[in-house]
């Protein structure tokens, strides 16, 4: 499904960052609209009555390479306003005759803090007393562009911000679009309504008629089934597509018997009796388990899961007449880690089992209202839909389920473990008020079993790993900081009436370097 054409927006030209959605992400939640195009993209494209600013992302490309990607010179003759950030400062300074190159004393990875030289329009209420902010580079430029300024600097890169203000060109070596750059958003708000003068006009809750209208224009007359987890993802997606086409859509739940304890049936009969969807429920668990015998590897886990996925809706598809939509809550986040949904060279971290896992051919065309929108705004969409509140904020959930949640081999004694320990976690999250504190969390079950002593026993049982993150959109997250009493009382808990566990641990690993899921 494709955004209105007509509208004013700030163009993302992703070069290929794992942060360039999350740019577009920030523009839209300061209420301006965005849209990512690639290099090759905007090369091609004709118009620009719409386009009121462009910023160029970073990305793993390096512009002291002979061959590197970059973009046409007739961008810069719109005289539209330009941010160029990480990669995108470099290539604006190789373009416009500066000199940057590799190098031990310039290279960045973390947090550095922020020098300010010269007052701007771009930093205009951002700096701190001490100003922290998030690099991570090793190229960097060494010699200015010709007619730029110099705007701050750290320790390490003295050209960290730059401006030309007569073409309306800047650049931060930072990323001011992730959460460990302190004040961030500031600069993208500068340079959207300070030197773009675009107005405030985005507001997610205004999508859901035009979502409505896009979905009856493209599946017309023919039938829908909805992939429908319970989650809010796809809780959503069939809320909308009921709105838009009613009897024709018909819900599918498959128990992978992979879900978390009782989860499964609670969804079912709420969906049945509170939104009165037509829902069908396919009991797939023992199919589900056969097939992931003896898988340890999570890639193959995955595409498993998406293909045992396609196979069960297609064989449903065939007893229904004129079916030919699958929908899904596909998110920007699952398009970004498994590939890049503009062709860009975005490095792929893992894939989805309902993007990177799905099988290449497919009988049922894909419907995924929701491909271009982040988990809050799903969560806004869910409440102007009337979405429940117990499924509208759920913690997110994996397709793949406890699969990806069990490293190593899968058995169904692992699952019930597994499913005995998460719940306790989760009960002690909301019976502590935490629930809602937290954007993610779950317990895992590690791949090797340790020793220990329960009365005057020997035991020789599994460890269990306990991940709790904060986190806007699940681009960037930081772990949760329990206190000490309420991990005690999970770990007690948990080992005391778990069976099979006999040891547990706490991730306290921020993404990156690591991702919220293990697999």
């Amino acid at each position: 499904m494709d955004f209105q054409k007509n509208k004013e927006k700030i163009l993302i030209i992703d070069f290929g960052s794992q942060l360039t959605k999350l740019i577009a992400r920030r523009i839209r939640d300061i209420g301006v609209y965005s849209e990512v195009l690639t290099p090759k993209q905007i090369s091609k494209l004709e118009y620009f009555d719409q386009i009121k600013g462009i910023i160029l992302s970073g990305g793993p490309s390096t512009v002291t390479k002979k061959k590197y990607e970059s973009i046409p010179k007739k961008i810069f003759d719109q005289k539209i306003p330009i941010l160029g950030i990480c990669y995108g400062l470099q290539l604006i300074s190789k373009i416009f005759g500066g000199k940057i190159k590799s190098s031990n004393k310039r290279r960045e990875f973390g947090r550095a803090f922020l020098i300010n030289k010269k007052p701007s329009l771009l930093t205009k209420n951002f700096f701190n007393t001490k100003q922290s902010v998030w690099m991570s580079h090793e190229d960097a430029v060494y010699k200015l562009p010709k007619n730029f300024k110099i705007i701050a600097s750290t320790k390490n890169s003295k050209l960290t911000i730059i401006e030309n203000t007569k073409e309306k060109i800047y650049g931060v070596q930072f990323h001011p679009e992730v959460t460990h750059t302190d004040n961030g958003k500031k600069i993208l708000a500068n340079f959207v309504f300070l030197i773009c003068k675009i107005k405030k006009k985005w507001n997610i809750s205004s999508q859901k008629k035009f979502l409505i209208k896009e979905i009856k224009k493209i599946v017309k007359k023919e039938k829908v089934i909805c992939a429908l987890s319970g989650g809010v993802d796809s809780s959503v997606v069939a809320l909308l597509i009921h709105k838009a086409i009613r009897k024709n859509l018909i819900c599918i739940m498959v128990d992978t018997g992979l879900m978390r304890k009782n989860e499964f049936k609670f969804t079912y009969k709420k969906f049945k009796k509170k939104y009165n969807l037509n829902v069908k429920l396919i009991n797939a668990s023992q199919l589900f388990l056969k097939k992931l015998k003896n898988i340890s590897d999570p890639e193959k886990k995955r595409k498993i899961i998406g293909n045992l996925f396609i196979k069960i809706f297609e064989k449903e598809a065939k007893k229904i007449n004129n079916v030919k939509f699958l929908a899904q809550g596909t998110l920007y986040p699952d398009i970004i880690e498994s590939r890049s949904s503009t062709g860009s060279k975005t490095s792929k971290i893992k894939s989805h089992h309902n993007v990177g896992g799905l099988p290449k051919k497919m009988n049922l065309k894909l419907l995924e209202p929701l491909k271009e929108f982040f988990k809050d705004e799903v969560r806004i969409l869910g409440k102007t839909l009337g979405l429940s509140k117990d499924i509208n904020f759920k913690h997110p959930f994996p397709g793949p389920g406890l699969a990806i949640r069990i490293i190593g081999k899968i058995t169904k004694e692992k699952v019930k473990i597994l499913q005995e320990a998460d719940n306790i976690f989760i009960n002690e999250l909301v019976n502590n008020n935490l629930y809602d504190k937290i954007w993610q969390a779950y317990a895992a079950l590690l791949p090797f079993k340790t020793v220990g002593v329960m009365g005057d026993s020997r035991t020789y049982e599994y460890t269990c790993m306990l991940r709790a993150v904060t986190s806007e959109d699940g681009m960037t997250a930081d772990y949760f900081n329990f206190e000490k009493y309420f991990l005690d009382k999970v770990s007690s808990k948990i080992v005391n009436n778990v069976k099979g566990i006999n040891r547990v641990v706490f991730d306290i690993t921020s993404k990156p370097p690591s991702t919220i899921e293990l697999e």
